[in-house]
């Protein structure tokens, strides 16, 4: 089975030369990732232990809208890694000058856009981000968003702009929500099935449950979000970073679906790896 991980985080150490953002590393422990580096030679050490064939890349928050990093592992590593880059989301002409350069970009295999914190949330409603779906849609810029709390408006979005794919992050849960208190967070991102240009990753699931692994409390979530979208626009994804303190290897998040979850072999193929390697257009070797 070919496996494709659609989020981890890789970054280098803070320095004064390299700084990030205000307020980075308080983010960092809130949303319970490690503080130390994760290279992107960690990254595929892990990786090959697990069986994970590639993996794309979404540059940090902490470290700005920089991708420097994420495209020396490209380069380094083209077959593993493709990169969902990051944008100035509230700069325009910058905006576009990068996606015009990104759709040049064999590493650039989408974006990533985040309405989730308190300076970017209100972006999608307010004017901010109007100009990005246009130009995404012409240049075929898949787009990954992080925005719980606007489905309807992710709804009309997708049904204005046809042909821009766009990829809901972690089933479209709201942050520290856990056990049931998901099911309403998944079935409003699951009910968006009427939008055919609309995609879910099912990622980063171990940290929406308090039971021990492999979390069959929330199986049933996720089994309704294959069921009303479809195994073909579900991507599996771990948001590792989020879960190596915990106690939660890469191999797990592969056995939580393979091993531990009722899925068939043709869902797995689609899940793990497939589905987005055909709507990023990252043929599967051999």
């Amino acid at each position: 089975m070919f496996v494709v991980d659609t989020q981890i985080h890789i970054w280098k150490e803070e320095t004064p030369d390299r700084p990030w953002v205000p307020g980075a590393r308080e983010r960092i422990r809130l949303n319970g990732h490690r503080e130390d580096p994760f290279s992107y030679e960690e990254a595929l050490e892990l990786m090959d232990e697990a069986g994970v064939n590639r993996a794309l890349i979404l540059p940090p928050s902490w470290e700005g809208d920089r991708i420097d990093y994420a495209l020396e592992a490209c380069e380094a590593h083209p077959d593993r890694f493709g990169i969902m880059a990051r944008i100035p989301q509230n700069k325009p002409e910058e905006g576009k000058a990068m996606l015009k350069d990104f759709a040049q970009n064999p590493h650039v295999k989408g974006t990533r856009l985040t309405f989730h914190r308190p300076q970017d949330r209100n972006w999608m409603i307010d004017g901010t981000n109007d100009w990005y779906w246009p130009i995404a849609e012409d240049l075929r810029i898949p787009t990954m968003v992080h925005a719980p709390i606007w489905k309807r408006e992710l709804g009309e979005i997708a049904a204005k702009h046809p042909e821009l794919k766009i990829i809901i992050d972690h089933m479209g849960i709201m942050a520290r929500c856990v056990d049931d208190a998901i099911g309403y967070w998944v079935s409003e991102t699951a009910d968006l099935h009427v939008h055919p240009n609309i995609y879910v990753k099912v990622s980063a699931l171990p940290g929406y449950s308090t039971q021990p692994f492999p979390n069959n409390n929330i199986q049933k979530y996720v089994r309704e979000m294959v069921d009303k979208m479809g195994p073909q626009r579900c991507f599996y994804g771990t948001d590792i970073t989020r879960l190596l303190g915990h106690g939660i290897t890469y191999t797990d998040t592969i056995e939580q679906f393979t091993k531990h979850w009722d899925f068939t072999a043709e869902e797995l193929e689609w899940i793990m790896g497939r589905g987005i390697s055909e709507v990023l257009n990252w043929p599967i070797e051999g």
